[in-house]
């Protein structure tokens, strides 16, 4: 079973996206910030992020880069999924290791055709 992180201080986005990940199977981790993404994955790294950007504490372009200079933090597969849709912004979220990108609002079928596209499912 594949593990996916879901790091995004809305605690109603998480079980949103909580309950998509779980119907296609995946066990789900959850962290309300970048910090404490960043603590459980110096624990054990998920296969998958689903990354906000825009938290407190640490955001998710801080956590990316921090996450990226870890001992294999080049493994897990990093979605961002936030309201920033400026082109510069996601240009610097994928510099900076992102793997894709969904816009909020998503959906589970959005989800699930950016697993596929990234050959997770």
């Amino acid at each position: 079973m594949k593990n996916v992180l879901i790091v995004d201080d809305a605690t109603v986005v998480r079980k949103f996206t909580r309950d998509i990940f779980i119907a296609l199977g995946f066990h789900v981790t959850e962290a309300p910030n970048g910090q404490q993404a960043l603590d459980l994955c110096r624990k054990e790294l998920p296969d998958i992020i689903m990354l906000d950007w825009n938290m407190p504490v640490m955001n998710g372009l801080e956590f990316l880069i921090s996450m990226r200079k870890e001992k294999n933090g080049d493994k897990p597969i990093v979605i961002f999924c936030t309201t920033e849709n400026e082109i510069g912004k996601i240009e610097t979220a994928l510099t900076a290791g992102a793997n894709e990108y969904i816009m909020k609002p998503f959906d589970a079928d959005i989800v699930k055709s950016k697993l596929i596209q990234l050959k997770v499912l």
